[in-house]
């Protein structure tokens, strides 16, 4: 089935989220858009679900012009799609949901799943997806609820299938396993529409590449474009995908957890018995998959959980039990997983967003007066500093680009001097050439003797900025390795496998290095 887009505009309200956009997919092909977050893709994809109704545009199927009034019309018309967040039902059974929306029935009306259960066993079968369809879908591991989401697809005969950002919850091993089932796919004669800003996996599996800036195409290529070419299409300039940065200095441990859990309000140990600790001038990056307690370890240091035991130490004084306040004054900085929720306040300007923990103190204020001009004074500092792309200083920090919102919090927990530097998900949502300059901040803030703790779920992340790596699983410490463990590795202790359980790891300098093209320091 040939998918074409014509002129596909997308507007909300003044927002303009699509731009004129074409795009053709063969029959049988994988084709991939490429962007950063916010560039448009999923906007475009969901008017090709049928989720939005297009401003502007059309949609044709071999050569005929469709129109869809919802996900049902697309669905009918041969078109599936598995979302970055799966929509599934997690106390069904993998029948009950791929039955879900479209159930069979017997005669008086009765639910028949034995036909849904026959298709999922053929098509487990054909691709070797290896699905149970009685199993709960809260019992299966992630990579697993995605081949049920595929399966839904499947049974409903998609010719066309979009992955909206497929690989962002998966393991490395589970992100090979799903290429490996794309191919499959495209070899059984499915198209597909593969949405990512990941160069490596666009690269090994697209066979043709469009690529998306501000809700525009601004090019095509092949997968055979180096790295560097595919990040300057999507940045519009060049930019450098390898980080410099010399060995570590590490000094005296001077920030010890011991014995740290954390207890949810169900009763789960979220974060379970954790101890580490970090050197000054070193870099402890915290790997993982998203959900395994990365964000209530976080959360713990800052004193934004209530249920916490254990010890938090930071130059030998106890954290655990002070307020937000306190642990800040001690000298901790803190940039948040979700810089719209817990970094920034959207209404106030760009000014007050850089003072937000320092404008009760000297010289932004005085007794119970704020001094404006100071307030000012700095964020024209911060701004040049850290090239914060801003109509000025008294912009709504809401009105910033994702980019320009995460140096305005880097930029506000890095001008002040720290005794521990605590960055989570650093460049989440950012563009390639931000995230250029903000891990360089990163290791800036190293090599000035404080220690940093990095939580990504990125792992060329994790493995670019990394002296130590640190991998969490169901809230347990799996194993600190050193930088430089290969990502074989890595993605198994994602799984929880330590490494001392794996069979003969294979040491990444032991490895064939790759190439500057085919993964040329890929952190994105």
């Amino acid at each position: 089935m040939k998918l074409e887009l014509r002129g596909i505009t997308k507007r909300f309200g003044t927002l303009l989220a699509n731009d004129h956009i074409d795009v053709v997919v063969e029959s049988g092909q994988i084709h991939c858009l490429l962007g950063e977050n916010g560039a448009g893709k999923s906007t475009l994809m969901n008017v090709l679900y049928g989720l939005y109704e297009p401003s502007e545009g059309e949609i044709l199927i071999d050569g005929k012009p469709v129109s869809f009034r919802g996900p049902g019309d697309a669905m009918a018309a041969g078109i599936g799609m598995v979302h970055q967040h799966f929509m599934l039902v997690p106390v069904f059974t993998v029948a009950e949901n791929v039955a879900l929306g479209a159930e069979p029935t017997k005669a008086a009306g009765f639910l028949n799943l034995d036909e849904t259960r026959r298709r999922i066993r053929e098509i487990s079968d054909q691709y070797g997806f290896d699905v149970d369809p009685d199993a709960l879908v809260e019992d299966l591991p992630v990579g697993v609820q995605q081949r049920v989401e595929i399966i839904k697809a499947l049974v409903r005969n998609a010719k066309v299938l979009i992955l909206d950002e497929p690989t962002a919850v998966l393991t490395p091993q589970e992100t090979d396993e799903l290429l490996d089932i794309m191919r499959q796919l495209k070899a059984g004669g499915t198209s597909i529409v593969f949405i990512s800003h990941k160069l490596r996996e666009v690269k090994e599996v697209s066979d043709t590449i469009t690529v998306i800036r501000r809700g525009k195409v601004v090019g095509s290529a092949e997968p055979s474009a180096s790295t560097t070419d595919l990040a300057s299409m999507m940045v519009g300039r060049a930019v450098s995908l390898t980080l410099e940065k010399a060995p570590a200095k590490p000094q005296e441990k001077t920030f010890e957890v011991r014995d740290l859990t954390v207890i949810a309000h169900n009763g789960q140990h979220v974060v379970d018995g954790l101890s580490f600790d970090i050197a000054r001038g070193e870099i402890l990056a915290v790997a993982g998959v998203q959900g395994n307690g990365q964000t209530e370890l976080t959360e713990a240091i800052l004193g934004l959980q209530d249920r916490v035991s254990g010890s938090i130490t930071l130059d030998g004084k106890e954290l655990l039990g002070r307020s937000v306040k306190d642990v800040l004054k001690a000298g901790v900085g803190f940039v948040p997983e979700d810089r719209k929720v817990d970094g920034l306040v959207g209404t106030f300007s760009v000014a007050e967003n850089l003072v937000l923990d320092l404008y009760d103190k000297p010289p932004y204020a005085k007794g119970i007066s704020m001094s404006p001009a100071r307030i000012l004074e700095n964020a024209k500092a911060r701004i040049d500093e850290f090239d914060v792309r801003t109509p000025s200083a008294a912009a709504a920090a809401g009105t910033l680009s994702g980019g320009n919102q995460q140096k305005v919090v880097m930029a506000r927990e890095l001008s002040r001097p720290l005794r521990l530097f605590i960055a989570s998900q650093p460049t989440r949502g950012v563009d390639v050439g931000s995230i250029e300059f903000l891990h360089r901040r990163i290791v800036a803030e190293r090599d000035q003797g404080t220690p940093v703790m990095i939580i990504s779920t990125e792992l060329d992340e994790v493995m670019e900025l990394a002296d130590r790596i640190a991998v969490l699983y169901k809230g347990k410490l799996v194993g600190i390795v050193p930088a430089g463990t290969g990502r074989d590795v890595l993605g198994l202790m994602m799984a929880g496998i330590h490494p001392d359980e794996q069979a003969h790891p294979q040491p990444a300098a032991s490895r064939p290095a790759p190439t500057s093209d085919a993964e040329g320091g890929d952190h994105v």
